[in-house]
């Protein structure tokens, strides 16, 4: 018998997504399948609940959200044996999309019962993980403006990014990666794992979640015009044929911001305030089972 554990985040994406327990346990034969379902309740009890979880040793933990609550799912079974199971009902689902994992229920389904499975590298940011991507550029701020709009929407997404387009201010930064070392004031330093950001948008369309490297993208100060060219080519997804982004594929490197104490960044698309102005950025290969056809 095999034993899954979801944990459904009801307020995911505009929070209107139907997903049930009982719809749930209508998918799964009771002679075949053990299932237990979790609802959370706020920000972070994902991993409480994913936590509690694991003690009970299911065979997959299935997470029922977007990027944030699949972070939180995820994080906790890093390095173990239990399977991630996705299915996506956020908003952006960057890493489910370059999973190809279906947004309809029925199908996610079906990619769960199938019970195959792939390791994926995993980026670990000082002590924390993530999956998808991580920024400390104008991207945080994005996230930041975009967490206070209350509407996961694509045009509140853009409505935030023209909003920090106005008000970002790029700070010193010394990147250390490869043996060598870049002072750079960035509009944008991105560090991506998966080659989507959500909302089929991508500034790493060559990033791979199984080649043991990061892609990191690098994009100095820029006019207004070359803003404009840039969320045009974000958009594109043809980041390549903007000439001032600098592309880096990398397995570790040191960020530091002398002049600031706390670094504001985005992990996996949810806004974090760092308790320090030196970062470490790394690969961890194969960490992570995902369930995925």
């Amino acid at each position: 018998m095999t034993y899954i554990h979801f944990i459904i985040n009801p307020i995911s994406g505009s929070g209107k997504h139907n997903l049930s327990a009982s719809y749930i346990l209508n998918q799964f034969p009771k002679e075949k399948y053990q299932i237990q379902v979790d609802y959370t309740k706020q920000k972070k009890h994902a991993l409480e609940l994913t936590k509690t979880a694991i003690a009970k040793k299911p065979d997959y933990i299935i997470a029922c959200g977007g990027d944030g609550t699949i972070n939180e799912v995820a994080s906790c079974l890093v390095g173990t044996s239990i399977k991630l199971g996705i299915i996506p009902v956020g908003s952006g689902n960057g890493l489910a999309s370059n999973l190809k994992i279906p947004r309809n229920f029925d199908k996610a389904i079906a990619v769960i019962k199938k019970g195959h499975s792939t390791a994926i590298d995993v980026g670990q940011l000082n002590h924390k993980y993530f999956f998808s991507n991580m920024g400390i550029g104008i991207d945080a701020l994005i996230i930041k403006k975009y967490e206070r709009a209350g509407k996961r929407t694509l045009p509140a997404y853009i409505k935030a990014s023209l909003s920090a387009s106005l008000q970002f201010k790029p700070q010193k930064t010394f990147i250390s990666f490869n043996n060598q070392i870049i002072e750079t004031d960035p509009l944008i330093l991105f560090i991506s794992n998966s080659n989507e950001m959500g909302y089929n948008m991508s500034l790493t369309p060559k990033a791979s979640l199984h080649d043991g490297l990061l892609d990191m993208i690098i994009i100095p100060e820029l006019s207004f015009f070359e803003k404009s060219i840039l969320g045009y080519n974000v958009l594109r997804n043809s980041i390549e044929k903007f000439k001032k982004a600098k592309h880096y594929p990398v397995k570790e490197i040191q960020i530091e911001m002398p002049s600031k104490i706390f670094i504001d960044a985005q992990i996996d698309g949810e806004q974090y305030n760092l308790k320090t102005n030196k970062l470490n950025v790394t690969i961890l290969p194969s960490a992570l089972h995902v369930l995925a056809d």
